[in-house]
Parts: C-alpha cells; structure tokens; sequence
C-alpha cells in the first residue's frame, strides 16, 4: 500500500504543492476572521472559579485530578493555574492561546486529511467544513470551553494520522506517537479516550483490518487502562462545589429523548450545513442555537439526502455516518444524560452547541470518509461517477454562506464587553482605595459568575479579590465598630455602605439615648418580618462596651468603641421594637438603622466611572 500511495504521489508532483497552498491559506484565513469574534470575548462564569482555585492550589495530583462534573482535565487545570499567576485575568494572554491552538487545530486537520486521503483537491472540502461550520463558535468565546476543547481537536487528528501511518508502515514511532497524542487528549478531555474507538473503527473499515496491528492495540490499552482506572475513582471521589460527590443520575425516558432529538436536529444537523441561523441569548456574552422550525426540518431533508447519495455511490459511507452517529451518542449525549439534562432540562443542553464543538473534526473526518477515496482504497465506488459530481458546489457555497451568517448573528452582541467592564472596575477600585480598608464581600452580578451555580466562588473575594495589589479586609457581614465600611455597585465600583431599611431617628436636636444594663426599648416605624437584618447603631462611649441587641427572640451581640462612633451586627429575627441594653459599663444610641447593607449611590464612587463603560 505505501508503494502505491507513493506511486500516485509521484505522478501528480504539482498538485499537491497547489492543495498545501490553497489549505493553508484557508488556515490562516479562518484565523483572521475568527480573530475578530475572540478578541471581542472575555472571561465568563466557569472560568473565573477556575482561575479563583488554580489560585487557592499547587499543582498537586489532587488539584490537577479533581473532576468537575464529569470532567477530568489536568491540563486545562494546569492552564488556569499558570494563567492566574500570569496576570490573573489576563485575557490578551488567554487569546493568544486560543488562537494559537486554534491554528494547530486547523494544520493537524489537515495533517490527518493529507495522510489518509492524499494530496488531492478534495481534501479542502471537509477541512473548509472544520474551519467554517458554526458548531465551534460558541465554545471559542468561552475560555473554559477552549481550554478543554482545541487541545482535543488538536490530538484526535494528530493521533489518527500517526496510526494511519502505522497502519501503512509497520513503523513503531508511528504507533508510540499515536498513542502518546491520544494521551495528550485524555489530559484535557473526556472525550478523548473515544480517539482509540475512531481509530480502530478506521483500521477495520479503510486500513486492512485491526489483526495485523497487534502493537498498536496494546499501546492504546497501555493508554486507556491506567485513564479509566484515574477516572472512575475520581469521578467518584472528588468532591464538587455542592459539597457531594458524583451519583450518577439517568433522566426520565421521555426526557431523554426529547434532549437527544433536540441535540441532532437543533444543533447537530443544523451546524453541519450553516446553522442555526438564529441565537437564543444567554446574557450578553453567550447564546444558545435557535434553529427555526423549517430550516431545522430543511436540514434534516438535506442531510439525509447527502447520506443517501453517498451511501448509494461510495464502499463503506454508511460505516463512516454509523462512526459518525456513534460518536454523538456516546461522547456527547451520554455526559449529558448522566447529569446534566436534570439540572438544564432538554431544551437548554439540546441547543447548547459546546457539548458538540468537538464534534465538527470527527465530523470532517467522516464527511471525508463518506465522500473521498482513501490512499490505496480498491474499488471505492459502488456505481460509476455521476455526470453531476459537481454538484456539491452549491451545496458547499450555501453551507459557506449560512455559517458566515450565523456566525455574524452570533457576534452582533456585546460579547465580554459588560463582563470584562465590571472586573476591570472593580480590580480597579480595589487598587484605589486604601490599604486595609474593610469591604463587605458580596456576590458579583450574575453576568459575572452566577451564585447559584458558584456559591463562595461567586464571590467578590474569590473573582477580582485575587489582582488586589495592597491588603483589603473583606468581610461577609458588617460586625463591631468598622470604620467606612465599603461595598461594590452594580457597575463594580467601591462605594460607602449604606444600611436601606428602617431608621430609628437619634432624639431630637442631635442628642442620643442613654443606654445601660437595664433594656431600653426602640420603637420600629413599622413592623418587619422575620429575615436576617444587618443592625447599625451610632454611638457615644466614655470607654469601649457591648451591646445586647435582641429583635423579637433574636439576640446578637454589638461591640462599641470609645468616643463617637458607629457600630455593626447581624440579627435574625422580627417585631415591632429593637431591644438594647449593654454587657458592660453604659452608652449613648443615636441613630439606629436595621435592614441591608447595599451601596450608597449618593456617596462618591471609586473610580468614578466604570471601566470601559
């Protein structure tokens, strides 16, 4: 066979210089274009809990081998871990990467097509499907998602041209490498063992046969054993952010077919020939596929008509739509059913196009396999080739145009823009205001990190915390006599804390209220419900006391200062009047203010203005 290959290359000697050329244009220009998406981008939800632990960890093994919901991936740790102490949210770093591994992805697919299928012009047809299809889009504006992802689509060509090589040489480098890329994939993504399954799949149905290649099947298992062993124990043993560890949970039957449907003709099939055509926007920095009805069922139409055609004309199409299928079924539904359509329902993970990003290399590779004559192939034609056999040309000009415009769809949005504003302001005052100033550690705006999903990484502290240059005291709740207390805006701005509530008014004429052993009743305007209330008390001491301050049956407790100040503590409880009395000595109450801590919007802001807003 490797005679042959030869052979044929040696008549065309032209050719393939002209292929490489058009290929790696279509490379660097798919580059450009998406350059212009991800520079726009920044980072979103997931990442910055990431880039929070990276900072929390050392690369230990427990570190690097924590599964996150189903996700082994040491090396996407590892990234975040170098990119937090790079910068922390360094995002002109993290797109350099991308882009990067980007342009890798796109030369090992075209590796893996020259390899298997030759020179020929043929070739630019599926990896100009890879570099254009939108099914990647999504997840190339989300930097967790990239992390996991072009690593993958990076290794699974690497990997299968190696073992294609092998398969045609006997050489054992050949099977060392494509074993050591597939590795390289199980680092960063779960879906990487599934490169073994591809590969044997391909050797049985192109390459003569999975007999004769007895080294190469006991270096993928040298491979695969040791993985699946890590990951089984892992997955359940680690512990995740809900402070329990993984039970696997299967959907109703209903519910599974439903999210299956919906995963193959909303988003699957649509992407594959331009789609969706139409975006579902989930905030401002992602989205969702929202095919249309009828262009979802004219998809459908298309795509079978193009399995057909070639299942009619070509040796062994139907074994590359059957990978094809079982690759979707076993790598991107069954993560999904083991979790994830529970929480999300089948609506949200069916249109959710990260879940098959990856999808669009094995896609490409079975496009090719459908379509192309492998190197070496005998009689791969069932009839003789049609007068029309151009006819593809349409169709390609069509998908081309679709994904152009669904991809501008996707774009026409702010992207990282408010995301990126409100970090950026927010690190930005915490550099502005004093070293050791107290700051009340809130959640960031769900645009940010969503707190039911992240919980303590959601917060202040955990996201911008981090890129403080100087000591900041961050306190989840005010208590004792703190001096200006600060807390962020909705824009990500320090500003004073004000207490919004009810007031109990100090006496008239700016005196106060001696308060002693013996309680001292203050009347509410109104009466509030039981709920967690912060209380702030003004006050004027000969020396420092505490205060015993019961709402209700709630009671808690407020340390008071010598002089003038102002005091802090947390009640829960409800009722008509707050009961003071102190521990120690005595004090004079001024006014008294019981509700929640929020920003003073009257008060100045730092920095005045938002950060790119």
């Amino acid at each position: 066979m490797a005679v042959a290959v030869a052979e044929r290359v040696r008549r065309h000697p032209g050719s393939g210089d002209t292929v490489l050329t058009v290929a790696l244009v279509m490379v660097a220009a798919q580059l450009v274009w998406k350059f212009e998406l991800v520079r726009r981008t920044y980072f979103r939800q997931d990442d910055f809990m990431f880039i929070a632990r990276g900072l929390e960890n050392g690369l230990t093994w427990d570190y690097l081998m924590r599964i996150d919901f189903g996700h082994l991936m040491p090396g996407a740790f590892a990234i975040h871990w170098a990119m937090g102490r790079l910068g922390v949210h360094n995002d002109l770093l993290a797109h350099a990467l991308t882009m990067g591994l980007q342009a890798a992805a796109g030369l090992a697919l075209l590796r893996l097509l020259w390899v298997l299928f030759g020179p020929r012009p043929a070739i630019l047809v599926p990896l100009g499907f890879a570099l254009v299809t939108p099914m990647t889009i999504p997840g190339l504006s989300w930097w967790a998602v990239v992390a996991e992802t072009l690593p993958f689509q990076i290794a699974l060509p690497m990997a299968l041209a190696s073992h294609v090589l092998y398969a045609r040489t006997g050489r054992l480098r050949h099977a060392l490498a494509a074993a050591g890329w597939a590795a390289f994939g199980m680092v960063f993504f779960v879906k990487a063992p599934f490169i073994l399954v591809l590969a044997f799949v391909l050797t049985a149905g192109w390459l003569g046969g999975v007999a004769r290649l007895r080294r190469a099947w006991l270096l993928h298992l040298g491979v695969l054993v040791p993985y699946a062993i890590v990951f089984f124990h892992r997955l359940f043993t680690s512990v995740q952010l809900t402070n329990e560890t993984f039970e696997p949970r299967l959907p109703s039957p209903e519910v599974a077919a439903k999210s299956v449907w919906t995963l193959l003709s909303g988003s699957l099939v649509p992407t594959a020939l331009g789609g969706p055509w139409r975006w579902q926007p989930i905030g401002d920095d992602y989205a969702l596929a929202a095919t249309p009805a009828p262009l979802m069922w004219a998809a459908l139409a298309v795509a079978a008509v193009a399995v057909t055609v070639s299942v009619l004309w070509r040796r062994r199409a139907w074994l590359a739509w059957v990978t094809l299928l079982g690759y979707f079924l076993l790598a991107d539904v069954v993560p999904i059913m083991l979790g994830r359509v529970e929480v999300l329902g089948p609506d949200l993970s069916g249109f959710e196009l990260r879940y098959i990003s990856s999808t669009a290399v094995v896609m490409a590779l079975v496009i090719g396999l459908a379509f192309i004559p492998v190197l070496g192939e005998e009689r791969p034609w069932r009839r003789p080739a049609l007068r029309w056999r151009w006819a593809w040309v349409p169709l390609a000009a069509a998908v081309t145009a679709g994904s152009l415009w669904s991809v501008a769809a996707y774009a026409d949005r702010p992207l990282g823009r408010n995301v990126k504003s409100y970090v950026q302001t927010a690190e930005q005052a915490l550099a502005q205001v004093p070293a050791g100033s107290t700051v009340l550690d809130t959640y960031v705006a769900d645009k940010v990190a969503f707190p039911p999903f992240f919980y303590d990484y959601a917060l202040h502290s955990r996201v911008v915390g981090p890129a403080a240059p100087h000591r900041v005291v961050w306190t989840r709740r005010l208590a004792g006599p703190v001096a200006d207390p600060l807390v962020f805006d909705a824009s990500g701005r320090l500003r004073p804390v004000r207490i919004d509530g009810v007031t109990i008014p100090a006496p008239a004429g700016g005196g106060c209220t001696p308060v002693g052993p013996d309680a001292v009743r203050f009347r509410l305007p109104a009466p509030v419900r039981d709920a967690e209330r912060t209380v702030q008390i003004s006050y004027l001491n000969g020396a420092p006391t505490t205060l015993s301050v019961r709402l209700g049956t709630a009671g808690a407790e407020a340390r008071a200062g010598r002089n003038l100040g102002v005091t802090f503590t947390t009640v829960t409880g409800g009722g008509g009047e707050l009961v003071l009395r102190t521990l120690d000595g005595t004090t004079c109450v001024g006014e008294i203010r019981l509700g929640v801590p929020v920003a003073d919007d009257e008060k100045p802001a730092v920095p005045p203005r938002p950060v790119g807003g």
